[in-house]
């Protein structure tokens, strides 16, 4: 009998935070659930795996690039005389490890000091560039994994924005910090702080400016590396989840340090690289569960119940391609303004790897073209009365065959060969006719009733072609 409540229990749970009584909810209900379910999604990520490898991943990147990528900021700060602030900001990183992260930031520092960049040659400067620029590479790929990004940024973006990072990003933390220092000084603002109430708030301000510099890097990391359009609020979003997610893993480090003399008596002079390596780890999966909520909070429409991606069955594709090329035919028959892939994703309501894997397969064929603008906007690749219905189908039906194994390669009975000949031509006798220019004159009003041979096309239709979703 208990069992049966609880299990009860359970199904009413899940139906009230994944059903579809979205409706009949208020705003701060819906808003109550969506929490309740980003919570659920992040946790599931995190148990799958994927964010671990890859934050493990990390970890070994930056063990090869640290010095490098050190080296290369030391080298820019002594243009500017504030290179002997390296040390204190390492020393900032690595606070959780105690004296362990001391002598770790020493050991760094020591040996950046020590490099002379001079005897490396150019195959040796080379490959301390590349071993600098791979960590950032890295942490692209991760972030693009999380925004569900396939295509990677052009060569010379990321040249650009690694090298931006890299030489300029120092130079504005350094700079920021400078000025702080500086106003700090003056005396009318040091007459200010004598005030008690202003002292009082200063003091709160000081206390709170870690938390605020760790959400600013981590906003601005959300925003600048994943090769998409981060909005400011989600990536603030995920900055402070980020944020304070890392201040208080570096609190409960601490102290988890602070009671760990039983790994100093078993791995010996090794323990400091053990636990410099954990807490690497460790800042690298908050990095990256931060991204996650973020992306959860610009893409609601990923919130959705189940265990990995949605993958699209083939009566989707087809139906998703054809409503695509609607969308984008009746704007451009209208002189609208045609879609971007941001506004076909809100408006169709689907994912946007989902709708990525249909627009790509059309664009293969140039059924689909992408403008020159910033977003680039979807175009129709010829006279939209040239494009039949039955092109668009046939178009997602085999997207990918020339990839992998195509209809030639996969032996048939001569019945089976009949039935799907059957098929094509029943196919092309209801809706060959039918152009996208059809389908634009009328989105607004009711199809016309179809030949008698089309609800027995239609019921065949669906997975008729053997192939698995993408």
């Amino acid at each position: 009998m208990k069992p049966a409540v609880g299990t009860n229990l359970l199904s009413r749970l899940d139906g009230i935070i994944w059903g579809g009584q979205g409706a009949s909810l208020s705003l701060w209900q819906a808003r109550g659930i969506r929490v309740v379910r980003t919570l659920l999604l992040l946790i599931r990520d995190v148990v799958d795996g994927q964010l671990t490898l890859r934050a493990m991943s990390l970890v070994y990147t930056t063990l090869l690039s640290i010095v490098p990528l050190l080296a290369l900021s030391f080298s820019v700060l002594k243009a500017f005389g504030v290179h002997n602030q390296i040390q204190p900001m390492l020393l900032n990183f690595l606070e959780p490890l105690g004296e362990k992260g001391e002598e770790v930031a020493t050991s760094i520092t020591t040996f950046i000091q020590n490099m002379n960049v001079g005897v490396l040659g150019a195959l040796g400067l080379a490959l301390l560039l590349y071993t600098a620029i791979s960590l950032m590479q890295k942490i692209e790929e991760s972030l693009n994994y999380i925004w569900h990004i396939q295509r990677p940024r052009s060569l010379a973006d990321r040249f650009s924005r690694y090298l931006s990072v890299l030489m300029v990003g120092p130079i504005l933390v350094f700079a920021a910090l400078g000025i702080t220092a500086t106003v700090m000084n003056v005396e009318t603002v040091r007459g200010l702080l004598a005030i008690e109430m202003l002292g009082q708030l200063v003091q709160t301000i000081s206390r709170l400016t870690p938390y605020l510099l760790v959400i600013a890097a981590f906003t601005f990391v959300y925003m600048f590396i994943p090769n998409a359009r981060v909005r400011l609020l989600p990536a603030l979003i995920g900055g402070a989840a980020g944020g304070i997610a890392w201040q208080t893993a570096g609190w409960g480090f601490a102290a988890f340090v602070a009671t760990s003399n039983q790994y100093a008596a078993i791995y010996s002079s090794l323990a400091i690289l053990i636990l410099f390596m954990i807490w690497l780890y460790l800042s690298w999966l908050i990095l990256l569960f931060g991204a996650s909520v973020a992306f959860y909070a610009q893409h609601p429409e990923y919130l959705y119940a189940g265990a990995g991606e949605p993958r699209l069955s083939n009566r989707m594709r087809e139906r998703l391609a054809l409503s695509t090329m609607a969308l984008v035919t009746g704007r451009f028959v209208a002189g609208e303004r045609t879609p971007s892939l941001t506004e076909c994703i809100r408006l169709l309501g689907m994912p946007r790897h989902v709708l990525q894997t249909v627009v790509d397969a059309l664009e293969s064929e140039k059924l689909l073209l992408q403008s020159s603008d910033d977003p680039p906007l979807y175009l129709p690749g010829r006279d939209p009365a040239l494009i039949s219905v039955t092109q668009v189908l046939e178009t997602v039906r085999s997207a990918g065959e020339e990839r992998f194994l195509s209809p030639v390669d996969l032996p048939a009975a001569p019945a089976v060969d009949a039935v799907f000949e059957r098929m094509r031509l029943a196919l092309d006798t209801a809706v060959g006719g039918i152009s996208l220019r059809d389908l634009a004159a009328q989105r607004s009003a009711a199809m016309p009733p179809m030949p008698p041979a089309a609800p027995a096309a239609r019921e065949v239709l669906p997975g008729a072609d053997g192939r698995s979703p993408p």
